[in-house]
């Protein structure tokens, strides 16, 4: 079993900046870490997800703004998120797959096994 905990939400302004981190119970051989997103009356969305070589994949909606990495001993999670919009308020959730999935298709919920409680991150404008 493998416990995800999120922490770096917050309430920001357009324009921003937050750090959003996840830290693993353990580290176990995963394919994939991802950040997903979820705003209340919409569906969880995938955000970034990093695979076991670091190569990295992003929402259309985030390129060029948000960031993911991973500490060197890959059991820390990280989004770093810039120029935050109001369209990015949401809860975010870390997760992990066990499985390997085509990029594609990691930035769907569906192949995630683990997955984290969430912060909030609130963009005003």
């Amino acid at each position: 079993q493998v416990q995800l905990v999120e922490s770096g939400g917050g309430s920001v302004q357009s324009g921003g900046s937050l750090r959003l981190s996840c830290v693993a119970s353990t580290y176990r051989s995963w394919y994939y870490m991802g950040w997903f997103r979820q705003a209340p009356g919409k569906e969880r969305e995938g955000v970034a997800t990093i695979d076991s070589t670091r190569m990295t994949n992003y929402a259309d909606s985030v390129k060029g703004r948000f960031t993911i990495s991973q500490d060197n001993a890959r059991n820390t999670l990280y989004l770093q998120m810039n120029s935050l919009k109001p369209d990015d308020t949401a809860m975010y959730y870390c997760a992990v797959a066990m499985i390997w999935v085509p990029p594609t298709t990691a930035l769907r919920p569906g192949p995630y096994n683990y997955w984290g409680q969430g912060t909030q991150v609130t963009v005003s404008s």
